[in-house]
């Protein structure tokens, strides 16, 4: 996979979250509103698209904010249609401007990585595309080298906000 360089984001009042370019991200943690987290995610899609291919993997609790996450990556990825979740389909195949590809994965209902065969698993990082996985922990050890890996979670004493580490 190649690696592209680390910036920072555009529009962040104090620059403190960084412009996560895969491979070369910075390690952090940061309490997000669900507007920052969705900033976030366009400045990821925005660094994917000169450092493809990329895979990005989502972990955290039901609710978390994997999918919002995963929606406003594809947004600054350049995505025009809806990105919706793909619990039951498993894979959804999205195309970008410029003819770029944008895979997102839900893995929730396979029961382990023997599953990983029926969804096409090998082909889906075979190309210059971007690859978003949610509960990237059900795959087992069947993931290719992982660009960037965020957790995500609720706090404790703040519904409106997601602690986000990566």
């Amino acid at each position: 996979m190649r690696r592209g360089a680390a910036g920072r984001s555009r529009g962040d009042r104090d620059g403190s979250v960084p412009l996560l370019v895969p491979g070369l991200a910075v390690h952090g943690e940061r309490l997000m509103t669900l507007d920052e987290l969705e900033a976030f995610g366009v400045a990821i899609g925005e660094a994917a698209v000169g450092a493809l291919p990329v895979l990005v993997t989502l972990s955290g609790d039901l609710g978390a904010g994997k999918t919002t996450l995963t929606r406003a990556i594809g947004h600054g990825f350049g995505v025009v249609e809806p990105v919706t979740s793909p619990s039951y389909a498993l894979v959804h195949e999205y195309t970008a401007v410029a003819a770029r590809r944008f895979f997102h994965i839900d893995l929730f209902r396979i029961a382990g990585p023997h599953e990983l065969a029926n969804i096409g698993w090998e082909g889906l990082f075979s190309e210059a595309a971007l690859v978003v996985v949610e509960w990237p922990e059900h795959a087992g050890g069947q993931l290719p080298h992982v660009a960037l890996a965020i957790t995500l979670a609720h706090p404790d004493d703040d519904e409106t906000r997601r602690r986000v580490s990566w």
